[in-house]
């Protein structure tokens, strides 16, 4: 009988006391619990099956359990005799920061603080045991309470199992990056820096009640922004080997569950839409979200796409300089681009850092290695997106960036095919107006920031009928798009952009536009789409000439 597919299960005894759909990576619990690494940090694509890793972890070690051997049953780890004598006999202290989302640093600190108080709402049997000091302490663990007590609760917390047991206790947080990623997309970073570096060098730096440690998230955050005085932490990022395979699902296991559930037929396209992944020198990982996903729902849907998750994604690419926008349109275009990747994130410095952001797009699994060049610091990575949903998910991340646009961008992109400059100066003006700072959060260099995005945005908005294509020359200013209709009784579409600079010695916007006119007939730009059988009564030349948010466009009379 087949198992139920059970779409978000993140609590390891649901699933197997549901009889849901589970791929036995509990082999994981033996090499991490063999490793002589106290404290271990694993990083993660998002939905790569963290949480119910650390799940697994708990239900197997924690003496609170009490049904501990019987959910291994059959599965690998119930096979090492040695390491089932561990099973049920460690106090373990869970916690998860993926609630820890919010606007404000102040906001942060109370949902810190309401983490702290829930948690010990549900292990009140705590207090049995407790001395004075310690009940003094559990009545100031409240929502309210002040930062200095909520930094030290994870430690107490440590200190009072440890105290019930008379033994050391194992810690498992999941998601740890999530408060500072949210901290960095809303301007709170250097405050919630302090008080998590505070946290953790309580809980696992001067803690002599921690047996070990394990961190989950989706980022390797550098240590000297949190774990500098850590000397025992085992950092395991993507690039390296170990526990390649426990995260994810291996081809083999993807192949063998589509088979059981009656997708032979299908492994080509699955293939095509959800493989691409790879950990350190494990090819061939599907993200299990995706596969469980398909398997519930037999159709193939960009499931990992989530933009809430994609705040900052989102901010550095819209708002990063015009260099990156175009690496970003060559990646939708199927391109690939060369970086050096640091996957030690200094969130301070990630703002137009283009390695930054590249190595930042790399940690979390939208781009794939094509080649690595060198080794070390000084390796060259050629990188694309990952597969066809990450290529879906980052044109619905697009499709976001103008929603504030409204009907107006529908409406330019039509009057652009068209060739009616009327409507497309109407409708790109507005789209202008409301949306430069959109595309450029500094302030600087905001045209040519709006007019990039815009770009990204034709590419999305009419990848099912056109071929977009950039012949980009010397200087932000020179930038040629053309469009290229799949059906050739379509409009094809030349586009010069010009923004009008120091240099241009008092031209004005008709002038330039004229030059860009020009420019597209002295280079012959509608060869190639002759030569290709377009007609030529079929291509529209434009012109567009900005300063500022001030813009005019004009049309080709040329025949």
């Amino acid at each position: 009988m087949l198992k139920t597919v059970g779409l978000g299960l993140q609590d390891y005894e649901k699933v197997i006391t549901e009889n849901a759909f589970y791929v036995d990576k509990t082999y994981f619990i033996n090499e991490w619990w063999q490793s002589k690494d106290d404290i271990t940090l694993i990083t993660r694509p998002r939905r790569f099956g963290k949480t119910l890793m650390l799940s697994t972890v708990e239900k197997f070690f924690s003496e609170r359990q009490g049904n501990n051997e019987e959910l291994f049953d059959g599965l690998s780890i119930s096979q090492d005799t040695e390491m089932m004598k561990e099973c049920g006999k460690w106090p373990v202290l869970f916690v998860s920061f993926a609630s820890v989302k919010a606007e404000t640093y102040k906001g942060a600190l109370q949902q810190f603080n309401w983490l702290f108080t829930e948690w010990i709402a549900q292990n009140t049997w705590l207090t049995d045991k407790m001395g004075d000091k310690d009940l003094e302490f559990y009545q100031k663990v409240s929502y309210d309470m002040d930062e200095r007590t909520a930094c030290q609760c994870l430690n107490t917390f440590c200190r009072w199992l440890s105290d019930f047991y008379n033994k050391k206790v194992i810690i498992l947080i999941d998601e740890y990056d999530t408060p500072m990623q949210e901290a960095y997309v809303n301007g709170y970073w250097d405050e919630i820096s302090g008080y998590m570096r505070n946290m953790f060098n309580s809980t696992l730096k001067t803690n002599p009640n921690l047996q070990k440690a394990l961190l989950t998230g989706i980022t390797r955050v550098s240590r000297e922004s949190l774990f500098s005085d850590l000397n025992n932490l085992k950092i395991v990022t993507i690039s390296s080997d170990k526990y390649a395979d426990c995260f994810g699902f291996t081809e083999k296991e993807v192949f063998e569950a589509l088979e059981a559930y009656g997708y032979s037929s299908e492994k080509k396209k699955v293939k095509e839409w959800y493989d691409g992944f790879k950990f350190g020198n494990t090819e061939d990982i599907y993200n299990p979200w995706s596969i469980i996903s398909f398997l519930q729902e037999g159709k193939y849907e960009p499931y990992w796409a989530n933009t809430s998750s994609n705040s900052l994604v989102s901010k550095l690419v819209r708002e990063g300089s015009v260099e990156i926008k175009k690496a970003f349109e060559d990646l939708l275009n199927d391109g690939v681009i060369q970086t050096k990747i640091d996957e030690q994130l200094v969130y301070g410095e990630i703002t137009g850092n283009k390695n930054a952001i590249w190595s930042l797009l790399f940690s979390a699994g939208y781009l794939k290695p094509v080649s690595i060049e060198g080794e070390g610091n000084m390796a060259v990575y050629s990188l694309k997106l990952t597969n066809h949903e990450v290529k879906d998910s980052f044109s619905l991340l697009v499709e976001r960036w103008f929603e504030n646009a409204g009907e107006n961008y529908s409406y330019f992109v039509k009057a652009l095919l068209e060739g009616n400059i009327d409507d497309m100066t109407d409708t790109l003006s507005e789209i202008c107006e409301s949306m430069i700072s959109t595309f450029d959060g500094s302030g600087k260099a905001a045209p040519e920031n709006f007019y990039h995005g815009l770009v990204i945005g034709l590419l999305v908005e009419l990848r099912g009928r056109y071929e977009i294509k950039s012949n980009r020359e010397s200087g932000l200013g020179r930038y040629d798009v053309m469009l290229r209709p799949k059906d050739k009784k379509d409009n094809a579409v030349i586009i010069e952009f010009k923004s009008k600079r120091r240099s241009d010695n008092g031209r004005t916007l008709d002038e330039l536009c004229d030059i860009a006119l020009k420019q597209i007939e002295d280079k012959k730009y509608e060869t190639e789409l002759l030569e290709a059988g377009y007609s030529k009564d079929r291509i529209i030349k434009l012109a567009f000439a900005f300063e500022g948010k001030e813009l005019l466009i004009k049309k080709s009379n040329v025949e």
